[in-house]
């Protein structure tokens, strides 16, 4: 019922002319004086059955068959302080906060601001344009995305455990820890804000951000389960026009206390942790423009009995994406992803492998804007996965997407 909901929300947008379009609300709503707008946007997909799970993500939705409902407020409160909050459903399920936070201004006349709650994403470049109107194509990058076979609240006993789960991440179960099977985590989630404190400060030129937060980035967490917190960096550089060049960094615990302790008992739950590094470079020129993101992601599990784990796991994702304007309402647009895994031996039987199933994605597609904010967009994507337990292995899905924004 909840995909037949999605198909009707895209065929209500379809059938609306762009003359009667214009009736659509253009503008955040604002209210009490400007001192409070009210914004929010409404995506609904649908595509291919997605039989190889490539495009499922962390709240157990394909996204080629998502219809999103996104509301937004921000209230000013006096001259240093904004009150953000965020809300979501996906498929007419639950309401969840998507983001709630206070940000502080402490002069006004500087760009250095404090935010303290639900934060924006401190890490790598897609996190700022994962909404469906700034993201070119209807998928998302692997690295933000798809599901590995790693879970923070339970953990494999060897490396032949591990490995007989190799590609089967949207739903995973280990022996240590939560007995019950659920979906992994990616390098990154793009569909969950973290809990902490954030810090901006920046120019025209250079800009920073640091936070401390109470999940990782595969893992973000509102109750902490482990008693540590993540340290998370970036900066960025835009030296000349359309050029933007940055670095992220991040570390934190990622195994939960009780899947630590029960693994290896007692008092280790801070030494399992998550570290990643990210580079990206995004420029735009005239009527195109080009991204490169890429992502390096290391997780430190128990060692409990052999064969061990090879640690640390590693996985390495590249993205290139590109973007041309034929005119200002009509674009094209394409995206190339590899998501590679580390390699340990277990069994005699299974040899060397990588921890996880390497994937690649070829993703191409074409944006009609009907008007400024409802945009159109239809995308052809071609997933190929090396070995793993599910099939098929390889896939070719096709998709179409309406956004509204206000």
């Amino acid at each position: 019922m909840k995909v037949l909901s999605a198909i009707a929300f895209v065929a209500c947008l379809v059938g609306v002319s762009p003359a009667d379009a214009q009736t659509l609300p253009a503008e955040p709503i604002a209210l009490a004086g400007g001192r409070v707008t009210i914004s929010g946007d409404v995506a609904g997909s649908y595509g291919s059955r997605d039989a190889g799970w490539f495009d499922y993500t962390d709240y157990n939705n394909s996204a080629l068959r998502t219809l999103r409902i996104d509301f937004s407020a921000a209230a000013t409160v006096g001259e240093h302080v904004t009150l953000l909050g965020e809300v979501r459903s996906d498929n007419l399920g639950r309401v969840r906060p998507y983001a709630l936070y206070v940000r502080m201004r402490p002069w006004t006349n500087h760009n250095i601001n404090v935010q303290v709650g639900l934060v924006p994403p401190t890490f790598g470049a897609f996190p700022r344009r994962m909404y469906p109107n700034d993201n070119p194509l209807i998928g998302y990058p692997l690295a933000y995305q798809y599901l590995t076979t790693l879970r923070p609240d339970a953990v494999p006993g060897d490396a032949e455990e591990l490995l007989q789960k190799r590609s089967s991440g949207w739903l995973v179960r280990y022996r240590y820890g939560n007995p019950a099977g659920t979906q992994g985590v990616p390098l990154v989630t793009g569909l969950r804000w973290d809990t902490g404190v954030q810090l901006h400060a920046g120019t025209d030129v250079v800009r920073g951000t640091v936070a401390v937060t109470t999940g990782t980035l595969s893992h973000p967490l509102f109750h902490d389960d482990n008693n540590g917190r993540q340290v998370v960096g970036r900066l960025e550089l835009r030296p000349v026009a359309g050029l933007i060049v940055g670095a992220s960094g991040a570390r934190g615990p990622f195994v939960s206390e009780t899947a630590a302790r029960g693994a290896v008992g007692d008092g280790h739950d801070r030494e399992f942790t998550q570290t990643a590094w990210g580079t990206d470079i995004e420029y735009s020129r005239g009527y195109y423009l080009v991204r490169y993101e890429g992502i390096l992601s290391e997780w430190r599990l128990p060692l409990v009995r052999a064969p061990y784990l090879k640690l640390p796991l590693r996985a390495l994702s590249t993205s290139i994406e590109g973007r041309y304007k034929f005119s200002p309402g009509f674009y094209a647009a394409a995206r190339f992803d590899h998501l590679g895994f580390s390699e340990m031996t277990g069994s005699a039987v299974q040899g060397t492998l990588p921890w996880d199933a390497d994937v690649t994605r070829a993703e191409a597609g074409i944006g009609y804007y009907i008007q400024r904010n409802l945009l159109m967009k239809l995308s052809v994507q071609r997933n190929m996965r090396e070995g793993g337990r599910v099939v098929p292995r390889a896939s070719t899905l096709a998709a179409g997407q309406l956004v509204f924004w206000f």
